[in-house]
């Protein structure tokens, strides 16, 4: 299960990237992204980590903010910043994940699109931010 997690979590960045950078809507790179899972619950999870990112970004935004320690998030990494929001969107409005199997998944998520530092950054705010959840 959670490898599938993963993918979907992997497939919520990708879509979250191109509504970001692509100027595209979350409806047309959903369309793309969720093609590639199998199965509804799969998909239904992609759409709401996209949505559910994009609703409470503000928040998170505000959340995170303080934690950067020297950072603005206009400054850090798209990659870094959106790992981030998704990170605290899940910690904070989907509580049925253990906290530190969000912050795994972020640090993995960030290693894997992003920076050499950047699994190490994301494992530092998202630690502090589950601490002040």
């Amino acid at each position: 299960m959670s490898s599938s997690r993963r993918f979907a979590r992997e497939l919520a960045l990708q879509t979250l990237y191109g509504t970001e950078i692509g100027h595209r809507t979350p409806e047309d790179m959903l369309g793309e992204t969720t093609a590639r899972i199998d199965g509804a619950e799969g998909r239904a999870f992609v759409k709401d980590l996209v949505f559910g990112t994009l609703e409470f970004a503000a928040e998170s935004d505000a959340l995170i903010g303080p934690l950067l320690e020297g950072w603005t998030l206009e400054r850090l990494p798209t990659i870094d910043r959106i790992v981030l929001r998704m990170g605290v969107f899940e910690l904070r409005h989907r509580t049925e994940t253990p906290p530190p199997v969000v912050i795994n998944e972020a640090v993995e998520l960030a290693k894997k699109f992003s920076t050499e530092d950047s699994g190490r950054f994301v494992n530092g705010v998202l630690s502090r931010a589950a601490r002040g959840a």
